[in-house]
């Protein structure tokens, strides 16, 4: 997509060029437009505003082009992008139209079909049995991702259930976080960060920070890589070498969370997101 700057040099190069505009201004050959007219001039402002508005305009386009994209990616029935599409739309208390995969929302506002959308995250795969598709969910407790209630999620089996392409057998995950152990040493600039990692400019343990950060940006069900964890570090103010000692995970079980397993290189969390269990196996030193 154009920048609003690329757009304003077409018009002010075409400006310029054109024979007659030049004779008219009695415009000099090889300067530029920024050159011969200055910032407060008429045409350098009613250039501002038309390139404003054609780049205004272009990104509605594009964003109405995506939409439609999006729109007809998700509607393809029975597909994996279908069955996640179909999971965010899932509405706790209402019922679906009789023969139909939509709610019956005539007689409810919009901030109760709003608050009825429980489910903010999820993920489709196909399982290791043929027929089977795996849905990840999740919702969100004070703006943190967390599971839905158990009596949300036998409305959410049962909403499957109902809207399932024949022959299908629909899994929901509906799981706590994976946790995530860390064990870091972080050489550190002593000018920078103090012995306990605090910023002495700021006040806040910016690797703490940092890390956080990393798995905010992570996608639902998105790929842990150490690799990419680490070089987030690396460009943290005060930080000269982060080294990832050991990183491993665990997920929970109908027994309980089992322990922790070693992660070599990367790793997709089984409920769909990770949360870090703690900081205190972060060590600074010079």
């Amino acid at each position: 997509m154009r920048t609003r700057i690329e757009i304003k040099n077409q018009i002010t190069t075409s400006f310029i060029n054109n024979e007659v505009i030049s004779g008219a201004y009695g415009l000099t050959e090889n300067l530029t437009f920024e050159q011969q007219f200055s910032l407060v001039s008429f045409e350098n402002i009613l250039f501002d505003i038309l390139s404003f508005s054609i780049f205004l305009l272009e990104q509605l386009f594009n964003q109405h082009q995506k939409e439609v994209e999006d729109q007809l990616y998700n509607q393809k029935s029975g597909s994996l992008p279908w069955y996640r599409f179909m999971a965010l739309k899932f509405q706790y208390g209402f019922a679906l139209i009789t023969d139909s995969d939509e709610f019956d929302n005539s007689s409810s506002t919009t901030e109760q079909i709003e608050a009825s959308k429980i489910i903010k995250y999820a993920a489709v795969n196909e399982g290791d049995v043929q027929g089977t598709v795996i849905v990840k969910i999740a919702g969100e407790t004070n703006g943190v991702l967390a599971p839905i209630s158990a009596s949300a999620q036998t409305s959410v089996e049962a909403y499957f259930e109902e809207i399932k392409y024949s022959g299908t057998r629909v899994r929901v995950i509906n799981y706590l976080h994976d946790r995530l152990f860390l064990n870091l040493r972080i050489y550190r600039n002593p000018l920078v960060l103090d012995a306990n990692g605090v910023s002495i400019l700021t006040g806040v343990k910016s690797v703490e920070e940092a890390i956080q950060a990393y798995m905010k940006e992570l996608p639902f069900n998105g790929e842990l890589e150490l690799e990419s964890l680490t070089d987030k570090l690396q460009l943290v103010d005060g930080v000269i070498t982060a080294h990832l000692i050991e990183a491993s995970t665990s997920h929970i079980t109908e027994e309980g969370y089992g322990l922790p397993n070693p992660i070599d290189v990367k790793r997709i969390p089984e409920s769909g997101y990770f949360q870090v269990v703690n900081f205190d196996n972060i060590s600074y030193v010079v």
